[in-house]
């Protein structure tokens, strides 16, 4: 090895808004491990990207995803990069396999984090018209042929091994750059709960509509907000939802906000609320703890933490534990739920930094590299 930075190489399909987890995921670890490797990263264009510091972002065209000539644009990035490791992101789709491939064929150590894609929920869904088949054509021998897997907690690790005993699993978890994030100065209620996500079925967001119908008398003076965006069509259906529940006046879809609008929407919620089926992590929920905003979210995600540290409720999956969650947030006091504020904002500082997350993951890239070498020898 030379004294010279490391040259990591990562593919994302995206870093639109619209991406969501993963793109703020690459935000995040970019603005750190960028100022220790020289980091690339090749995504495809879009007309909304997150902005990306401390790395050298190449945009391509969306063509053939796997195609010869995004194998060649690949490939001729490969060779002018000269990367020491490549790490890719997600499942299922085929180019999120062929570059992971095509990178192996070239003789480089691969990463690649799943960001939840490997997760039983997931698996499950559309499984006979596409899990199945992108298993058969590409995702196996993905997964067969990559170095190491990168899950952001270790209920996601667990899960991964039970599906791929055989894979290398490190855990990796999503780290905040909190002295950016300001957190709320008052804890008085302002009769806002707040969702913030991408709008999916997985989301859970019909149990948090059900639970506001059944609770109409006690969440008098609330007002429900949706915030972000997701495929229209299904964003009808819940708003459809919320009007044939009798609560289209509590719930607002607020459609996606950004930057200096998402923290004030964070800061100004009494609650945060994510009712989810599956998250591998669950960045929203860490954006919520660190504006010092209580949270409730499922043990469909990992965030048992929020039930020891004691700043919100995790609790099972569906309507009536979110109703119960909702109540027990309900008799607060505001003294009470300032604590549990802090609380929250504690737990990020402490144990969720970006400055912890380059480090774990640029221990990962020296690993892989290391058994690389021994096995190449």
């Amino acid at each position: 090895m030379t004294d010279r930075p490391l040259r990591i190489l990562h593919f994302i399909p995206s870093l639109s808004f619209r991406s969501g987890g993963i793109g703020r995921y690459m935000q995040l670890l970019a603005k750190e491990l960028g100022r220790q490797v020289r980091l690339t990263i090749i995504t495809y264009a879009s007309c909304d990207e997150l902005p990306i510091d401390n790395a050298r972002v190449i945009y391509i065209p969306l063509l053939t995803i796997t195609g010869k000539r995004c194998r060649h644009i690949f490939e001729y990035a490969l060779d002018t990069v000269k990367p020491d490791l490549v790490h890719t992101h997600g499942c299922w789709l085929p180019v999120d396999a062929m570059t992971l491939l095509w990178a192996k064929k070239k003789g480089y150590p691969v990463v690649c984090t799943p960001h939840g894609m490997l997760e039983p929920y997931i698996r499950r869904r559309h499984y006979w018209s596409r899990k199945l088949p992108a298993w058969l054509l590409y995702q196996r021998r993905a997964l067969q042929k990559v170095d190491a897997l990168v899950a952001t907690a270790e209920e996601e690790r667990r899960n991964i091994l039970n599906f791929r005993p055989k894979n290398r699993v490190e855990v990796v978890p999503i780290g905040l750059d909190t002295d950016t994030i300001a957190m709320k100065k008052s804890w008085q209620r302002t009769g806002k709960i707040v969702f913030l996500s991408r709008i999916h079925e997985k989301k859970g967001i019909d149990f948090l509509l059900q639970a506001a119908a059944d609770m109409k008398e006690e969440l008098n003076g609330y007002t429900i907000y949706i915030y972000g965006m997701g495929d229209e069509a299904y964003t009808d259906l819940l708003r459809q939802q919320a009007q044939q529940l009798g609560v289209a006046d509590k719930v607002v879809f607020a459609g996606s906000v950004q930057g200096d609008d998402k923290w004030r929407a964070l800061r100004e919620a009494d609650l945060f609320v994510l009712p989810t089926h599956s998250e591998n992590f669950g960045i929203a929920v860490a954006e919520a703890l660190a504006s010092g905003t209580p949270v409730v979210t499922t043990k469909g995600t990992p965030w048992q933490e929020i039930e020891t540290h004691h700043c919100g409720w995790w609790t099972e999956i569906g309507t009536e534990p979110t109703k119960e969650a909702l109540r027990s947030f309900i008799d607060k006091s505001e003294t009470e739920l300032e604590e549990m504020g802090r609380n929250g904002r504690r737990l990020i500082e402490e144990h969720y930094s970006t400055t912890n997350m380059a480090q774990q993951m640029m221990q990962v890239y020296t690993d892989v590299m290391k058994k690389t070498r021994q096995t190449t020898l």
